[in-house]
């Protein structure tokens, strides 16, 4: 299996161990095509997964999942029809085929197109994370994570960590003609410690992971998230009451790209800008952040939690620019919504699994560099607020508002960081933000693999990244 390509392995895996072949898949197609559909495709996936959770010392819990299934979809007008089966059988596809005819407009026939092998990029090895380390040696990685934070301060009470492993192949075959397939590695490790001291109770987390096998926790590795955890929580062990009001914020670099991922990139979606419901619907072309900003969504980086060989339509995924030097140039766009709009695939659709339709989604979103070290950013602010790291938040995108809380943030006092604060949050309107961001380092940096996006009540792996930002006239919410 090892000498396959990642298509190979997953005809074998999804098609040939159930006893299909080409052929079938064409007479699947005939039958979906006898009236007149746009666009026609079947999805196949298998995936293996794992977790395994330690707290108080101990793995508490650990679980495994085997998953398999195709799904069967039409597609006419703005119109969609949609079947899944977790039985991979002929009957089974052409059941669900025969379902999805529905929608079809009268016509003459359709003649399935000959089923042909497509690109793809191969951007991660096929390793199967699941089998590259036993039980034992899982469990031993969680307990030496646990020891490195508790032995890097006496304060730490409580240490809790996940480690969890995806494997899995998907196949793609359409109606006209194209067909693709990917075997498609996930890990992630995660840690959170609580620290107590004076009364005062208080946490901080850290973690990574992307498309690779779990040799990538080395102990170095394991040792960066336990410092990264357990300074975040030390820190808020010092912090004072956030203020309040209109502010200059300055954003750190990496992880905190979460709030451009959120309060912009869902805005730049092709299904919403298509329907008008997002605040940059009808702007191509026009400025619609500061000069100097530039975003892109880039699906094609090596390893990356956010990255595919492939959509799960079977184009290639690609570096697509969505905002440059301020100025609005295109969206994220599925098959649907680019036929629809008149513009070309990006490579941007994604589903959940093959019980989900597929919908224009992100991959990896940043804002590139500009010219200005963090130091000259920092120095240039009087009275502010640095954000080095963010919790959760929410986003309208049809406004464009959204509200952050901050996990690690300092104020900034003549043009030097001052003091920790606590309870900061960040309001504002994401394309207004946008116009207000006066100073953009030269320190890009992508998070560190542990992002997970939701849609539609779909969750797909995903990254962020950005530089050092400054944003003038941000409401920050405090607790002073």
């Amino acid at each position: 299996m090892s000498g396959r390509t990642a298509l190979q392995r997953a005809q074998h895996t999804l098609l040939d161990a159930h006893g299909l072949g080409m052929r079938d898949l064409q007479q699947v197609f005939g039958r979906m095509l006898a009236h007149r559909v746009d666009y026609a495709d079947l999805y196949f996936q298998y995936s293996r997964a794992e977790s395994w959770s330690l707290e108080e010392g101990i793995v508490k819990s650990g679980s495994f999942h085997i998953d398999q299934g195709v799904g069967v979809r039409a597609v006419s007008g703005d119109k969609t029809a949609f079947a899944y089966s977790d039985d991979i059988t002929l009957s089974a596809l052409e059941e669900a085929a025969l379902a999805t005819r529905a929608i079809a407009r009268q016509g003459g026939k359709q003649q399935a197109a000959h089923l042909h092998p497509a690109r793809a990029h191969r951007l991660y090895l096929p390793h199967d994370p699941i089998a590259t380390l036993e039980a034992a040696q899982k469990v031993a990685l969680l307990e030496k994570l646990e020891k490195m934070a508790r032995a890097l301060d006496p304060r730490v009470t409580q240490v809790m960590a996940n480690l969890s492993g995806e494997y899995e192949e998907v196949l793609v075959a359409r109606g006209d003609g194209l067909l693709n397939g990917d075997v498609r590695p996930l890990v992630r490790l995660s840690l959170q410690v609580i620290v107590e001291s004076g009364g005062r109770r208080e946490q901080g987390s850290a973690g990574g992971g992307g498309r690779f096998s779990y040799a990538y926790f080395s102990d170095e590795v394991l040792q960066r998230y336990a410092h990264e955890a357990v300074h975040q929580a030390t820190v808020a062990l010092d912090a004072r009451p956030a203020p309040a009001g209109n502010m200059t914020v300055v954003l750190g670099s990496g992880w905190p790209g979460i709030l451009l991922h959120e309060a912009v990139g869902h805005g730049l979606e092709g299904d919403f800008n298509r329907k008008g419901s997002s605040a940059f619907s009808g702007r191509v072309g026009q400025r619609v952040a500061a000069q100097g900003v530039t975003v892109v969504d880039d699906g094609t980086i090596g390893d990356r939690r956010g990255s595919l060989n492939m959509d799960d339509e079977g184009n290639p995924t690609q570096r697509t620019v969505l905002i440059e030097d301020g100025i609005l140039r295109g969206y994220l766009q599925d098959s649907l919504n680019a036929r629809l709009m008149g513009v070309p695939v990006t490579g941007n659709a994604r589903r959940e699994s093959f019980a989900h339709l597929p919908i224009p989604r992100m991959t990896n979103t940043m804002m590139l560099n500009g010219n200005k070290t963090p130091e000259e950013i920092i120095a240039s602010v009087k009275h502010g607020l640095y954000a080095a790291n963010f919790g959760g938040g929410q986003v309208d995108i049809t406004s464009g508002k959204f509200v952050f809380s901050t996990t690690e943030a300092y104020l900034i006092e003549n043009g030097k960081i001052s003091y920790p604060v606590k309870g900061a949050t960040l309001i504002g309107n994401g394309p207004e933000a946008l116009t207000r961001v006066s100073m953009i380092g030269n320190d890009m940096a992508l998070d560190p693999g542990v992002g997970t996006c939701g849609k539609e009540g779909q969750s797909v792996p995903v990254g962020v990244g950005q530089p050092t930002v400054r944003i003038d006239g941000l409401t920050v919410g405090g607790t002073a």
